[in-house]
């Protein structure tokens, strides 16, 4: 399941019966686009900055100005990066602790609240945020992804909307948003989203996936196949694009080169079942 996660510290049998699942295939594949998209970072912070000579940079700052919250958020941030979520929530909780109002870090700490799976304190603390400043994107963005997780579709949509109504230039409000689009049937909104979201983001796979998947539901293959093949030259690890490569060809007749691409697909993810269910319709085993 692939989704742009919000929050950067600032996603057979005979050929009669394989074609006759194609379709359901098509909606499995839309279903799975939503789980993991671009590093998950606290601020928008520089690709070293979970460095630890950068961490101990950062705590010389604060030492020379321990009351200073900004220091504590952006080193938080750092924490975040570097995997070190115990030392990143309490720098955030100082933060907060130094300035209540500091709506930024509220946004930071429910995005290392929602990777340890305290999905009500993340939800309280983008709620914290969103009082003090009412037009905070990230905050949408983050809340719209819990709401998404806890199947509650028509709030997310709500508040990635919100954010696309803020004039974010966050990509994954729009890809996010697209999902659910796609999810409705509505194809043309969906890629028109995912087109967006391109634009504001175009090194990243999920969206082309995204898009192609759209495009798979209008008979597009084309289109389809041309978005398939542009995210895995952006990722070669994403089962996804594997996967939905193999649906093309499958869908062309040839099932020979579907069962590889879906065999490759297992190889990266062996639970993916849009590749298992492929493989089962290709050569009728797993």
């Amino acid at each position: 399941m692939t989704e742009m996660t919000a929050g950067t510290f600032m996603t057979g049998t005979g050929r009669k019966l394989r074609f006759a699942l194609l379709f359901g295939t098509v909606s499995l594949l839309a279903a799975c686009q939503s789980s993991q998209m671009m590093n998950q970072n606290v601020v928008s912070i520089d690709a070293t900055q979970g460095s630890e000579q950068n961490i101990a940079s950062l705590s010389n700052v604060i030492a020379a100005n321990p009351n200073d919250p900004e220091g504590y958020n952006v080193r938080g941030a750092a924490y975040g990066r570097a995997g070190d979520n115990r030392r990143a929530m309490e720098d955030f909780n100082k933060a907060i602790a130094l300035n209540p109002n500091y709506y930024q870090a509220y946004a930071n700490r429910a995005l290392i609240e929602r990777s340890l799976g305290q999905r009500m304190d993340a939800l309280n603390d983008y709620n914290r945020a969103l009082q003090i400043n009412s037009n905070y994107d990230v905050a949408y963005i983050g809340r719209g992804n819990l709401y998404r997780e806890a199947g509650q579709q028509n709030d997310a949509f709500n508040d990635f909307s919100r954010a696309i109504q803020l004039n974010t230039t966050d990509a994954r409000a729009y890809h996010n948003r697209g999902l659910i689009y796609q999810q409705r049937g509505q194809q043309e909104l969906a890629i028109a989203d995912f087109s967006k979201a391109i634009s504001l983001s175009p090194k990243a796979a999920q969206p082309y996936n995204g898009r192609g998947v759209s495009y798979l539901a209008l008979n597009d293959d084309q289109n389809a196949r041309a978005d398939f093949d542009k995210a895995l030259a952006l990722d070669q690890q994403n089962a996804e694009s594997w996967a939905n490569l193999g649906l093309i060809f499958e869908r062309q007749g040839d099932f020979t080169k579907a069962a590889s691409y879906y065999q490759q697909a297992k190889r990266l993810n062996p639970n993916y079942q849009p590749a298992l269910q492929g493989l089962q319709r290709t050569i009728g085993t797993t």
